[in-house]
């Protein structure tokens, strides 16, 4: 009969990276194709009101926001000192609110719809009428999670 025996002391053979520099610039490339900067070009001015109560946003994915304030130095000349609105890099008026809430639903998963709020950017000399014309717009477009942007103490 045979005998099994463990002389001769196998060893473990060494761990093989040379695969491993391929492995983390592709997962790396992954998140750069996945990751989607949102910057926004200010045209308006706004300097936000001075708050005492203030509460941070969870998920910044679901907040939209709307600037209102006048325009900048550049845009003064075509647009006027009047406050405007700009939705993303635009120039708006009230009645395109709507449309611009749907198609920022739209572009949101749709379980995450309902917890899509607006956050309205306003200059703290902006007149409410034109705030309250907002909140209508937003009403209309069901869109009833509102939070107002404001600076601490």
């Amino acid at each position: 009969m045979g005998k099994f025996s463990k002389a001769g002391g196998r060893e473990m053979p060494e761990l093989n990276t040379s695969s491993l520099p391929d492995l983390v610039f592709a997962f790396l490339f992954f998140i750069m194709m996945v990751t989607t900067m949102r910057e926004v070009t200010l045209k308006v001015k706004f300097q936000t009101p001075q708050a005492t109560e203030l509460q941070k946003l969870e998920k910044k994915s679901l907040v939209t926001f709307i600037y209102v304030g006048p325009p900048q130095d550049e845009f003064r000349a075509k647009m006027g000192a009047e406050t405007r609105i700009q939705l993303n890099d635009n120039f708006a008026e009230i009645s395109e609110i709507q449309d611009y809430i749907a198609q920022e639903k739209s572009s949101m998963k749709e379980e995450d719809q309902p917890f899509m709020t607006v956050s309205i950017k306003a200059d703290k000399e902006t007149k409410m009428g034109v705030i309250t014309d907002i909140k209508q717009a937003l009403r209309e477009a069901y869109a009833l999670k509102i939070s107002y942007s404001a600076r601490g103490n």
